[in-house]
């Protein structure tokens, strides 16, 4: 299955600066790239509302010249992508879930149409991220260049989902030639810890993060023998502090869906959810795919 490379487009400078991080991995994954405008319908069931009068975006010829001019500039930058526009009945985020069933990457912008500088990351980045059916790449900060150097970090605690991240992590590494950093937190010292105790702990968690990041490095190397791989085990007071601090230095942050402690009825984690937000890079949340139809 083809699966392509999806993004939301809006017309905002976010969307648009996602939609040419989208395209560039579309060519780099050669697959298609699909631009895709969500809209509600006026209240539906018959009424005749003015969407407008409510704040809610509706079809309209604008938004579909929107779309196909962002699809001309993209074609014209990448000669050779392949790149399809549609506006879609349902709101943005609900379309974009609804594409990820069948996209090999959802891309979305961290603010767009009706943003506020006050507001970290809008409700559509915020519903795809925690409800993706597919990875999930949220191209953020938005107000600033997207990072290009530097290496990929991507978190690990031994759970599932952070193996499946640290997968997608290197593959991506691999594509950008860059350098891989597993990174795993453990928690700061107990101040009120006597001294024997603090010692203790740090020597047991010392060694139990040793063993997490040279087990995660070892299945790298061997998958991924020419890749750089750093294991770098750090003490946070919370994991999300580490990874948003090292952020400020990666081209591109991985976490996985969820982590240790995570419950079935929480679709993204207190780590991620802190990530999108507050990250200095892009991060991919690395939501496994849906089984193809």
């Amino acid at each position: 299955m083809n699966r392509p490379v999806v993004v939301g487009v809006d017309g905002s400078p976010s969307s648009l600066g996602a939609a040419e991080h989208a395209a560039q991995t579309a060519v780099q994954r050669s697959r298609p790239l699909h631009l895709v405008h969500g809209y509600l319908h006026p209240l539906g069931y018959g009424v005749p509302l003015n969407p407008y009068d409510l704040g809610v975006p509706a079809p309209t010829e604008d938004a579909q010249k929107m779309l196909e001019q962002t699809a001309a500039d993209l074609t014209d930058r990448h000669p050779g992508l392949r790149v399809e526009v549609r506006q879609v009945a349902g709101g943005p985020g609900a379309a974009l879930i609804e594409e990820s069933r069948r996209a090999e990457l959802v891309v979305v912008g961290s603010r767009g149409v009706g943003g506020f500088a006050g507001l970290l990351l809008g409700s559509v980045s915020t519903q795809v991220a925690q409800h993706g059916h597919c990875p999930v790449l949220v191209v953020r900060p938005a107000e600033q260049p997207i990072p290009v150097s530097g290496p990929v970090v991507v978190g690990v605690d031994g759970s599932e989902p952070a193996a499946f991240a640290v997968r997608l992590a290197a593959d991506e590494a691999i594509r950008r030639g860059t350098s891989l950093v597993l990174l795993h937190v453990r928690p700061a010292e107990d101040a009120r810890a006597v001294p024997e105790e603090v010692a203790e702990s740090g020597a047991a968690g010392e060694a139990e993060s040793a063993e997490l990041l040279a087990g995660a490095a070892a299945r790298v190397r061997s998958d991924h023998s020419g890749l750089t791989v750093t294991e770098r085990p750090v003490r946070a007071a919370k994991p999300e502090q580490a990874l948003i601090e090292t952020s400020g230095d990666a081209a591109l942050v991985v976490v996985g869906s969820r982590g240790r402690g995570g419950f079935t009825g929480l679709l993204i984690g207190s780590v991620s959810q802190a990530l999108v937000q507050h990250a200095h890079c892009p991060v991919l949340v690395a939501h496994p795919y849906e089984p193809a139809d």
